[in-house]
């Protein structure tokens, strides 16, 4: 994984793993790699995978079953779009709005990814 210097790691951890997760790689129930495994694979310190589950855990989104390890959440892939399109409505939408205004796009424009947004809502139907 390529990290973005401008984000602290345990996040960009934090947010790939809400990815997997909302892609179905790790399913409600199911144990996620553990904190050692994890490190190894993204080749950063354990304390910083530690702090990454610590904080979806606080989240809701992991559960740590001592001993065992740490398993996605029951309700993890409703939390994590809920909390992701709220972010995305409130943080990035308006950054976009702005810069097709600015650039003068119009609907003729946007038709065909607006094409692929409804193309992607028929298929998750």
């Amino acid at each position: 994984m390529e990290f973005n210097e401008s984000r602290n790691i345990f996040l960009q951890i934090a947010d790939w793993l809400c990815d997997q997760i909302l892609q179905e790689k790790f399913a409600p129930g199911e144990r996620v790699p553990s904190v050692r495994e994890l490190a190894e694979d993204m080749e950063v310190n354990r304390n910083t995978v530690m702090r990454t589950y610590s904080i979806l855990q606080d989240q809701e989104i992991l559960d740590n079953k001592r001993g065992i390890g740490f398993f996605v959440a029951e309700k993890a892939p409703q939390k994590i779009h809920h909390r992701q399109k709220a972010a995305f409505i409130e943080h990035e939408l308006p950054l976009l709005i702005h810069r097709v205004q600015v650039l003068g796009l119009s609907a003729m424009d946007l038709k065909p990814l607006l094409n692929i947004l409804d193309e992607n809502n028929h298929e998750n139907k």
